[in-house]
């Protein structure tokens, strides 16, 4: 397909545009900064005419796309005010669907978010683990966005039931050089209890949405994105019971088990996290003494 990524400079779009173009797909990436190169065009997703613009045809690029992966945006709370931040996600997302729609695109996949589900957990979860079942609770100004861009792809896609858009809610990404500071999680229980202890490695996140692209399932679906396993040594039944004692655990956890559920992704999109820290560390060697 051809598919414009949006915000492929990102931590999460490197690795998305590296994965799409591996499996053949012509793809652009449509960002404010980035490498002077034919893949990458120079957009501000704040302003509508530009974003139409390179949605339907730029000169000797391309002639338009079949696919939007929309993941430009301010990535995370406290980053920048919260009016910034709600002004720049909120319609930069508009702008991307709104363009989709207008080109007649009908395969959308965007960066949803994990905190939708009450990120920082300093109200309990419903439950343990987590997942899609219950409503929405955002807790800052970017998850608010990110509930207000789901509310929004449900009734675009009631308006067009043809067209497809599915929201990740990518958990904490992760590259490989970051896992050099995992071990260090587990001196303190409640470090990483704000997601649960969670994270998605970047890789994982990419095929994520290569498979979403696939699928391309009309209506909305929010899925859950995250790893197999937790940032943690500490097995994850131990994990909720000390900080988490009053909240119900709904089966029994497997020893170092996501409490984000990456249940619905698995069976809807046939996603299986290929890459843990775990792994890392254990292929690391370690030097020998002469």
């Amino acid at each position: 397909m051809r598919i414009a990524v949006t915000g492929g400079s990102g931590k999460l779009g490197r690795n998305v545009l590296r994965r799409l173009a591996a499996d053949g797909h012509d793809v652009l990436n449509l960002d404010r900064a980035g490498e002077r190169t034919r893949g990458f065009v120079q957009v501000d997703l704040r302003n509508y005419g530009q974003v139409l613009d390179v949605i339907l045809g730029l000169d000797d690029r391309h002639q338009g796309f079949d696919a939007i992966v929309h993941l430009g945006a301010i990535p995370a709370p406290g980053l920048a005010p919260d009016a910034a931040t709600f002004e720049n996600n909120m319609l930069s997302t508009y702008n991307v669907f709104q363009s989709a729609r207008k080109a007649g695109i009908k395969r959308v996949v965007y960066a949803s978010s994990e905190t939708v589900l009450g990120l920082p957990f300093d109200v309990d979860p419903p439950y343990i683990p987590v997942d899609e079942e219950y409503p929405a609770r955002p807790e800052s100004t970017y998850s608010l966005v990110k509930h207000l861009e789901e509310q929004m792809a449900r009734e675009l896609t009631r308006w067009d039931p043809d067209l497809s858009i599915v929201g990740l809610r990518f958990s904490n990404v992760m590259d490989p050089e970051d896992y050099e500071a995992f071990p260090s999680f587990d001196a303190d229980a409640r470090l990483r209890k704000w997601n649960l202890w969670s994270y998605i490695d970047g890789r994982d996140g990419a095929k994520a949405v290569a498979l979403a692209l696939e699928k391309g399932i009309p209506g909305f679906e929010a899925f859950i994105i995250a790893n197999d396993d937790t940032v943690m040594s500490r097995s994850s039944a131990s994990l909720a019971a000390e900080v988490f004692p009053n909240v119900r655990v709904t089966k029994e956890l497997g020893e170092h088990e996501t409490m984000l559920s990456i249940d619905k992704a698995k069976r809807l999109l046939g996603f299986a996290p290929e890459h843990s820290w775990r792994n890392y560390h254990s292929n690391r060697t370690t030097p020998t003494e002469d």
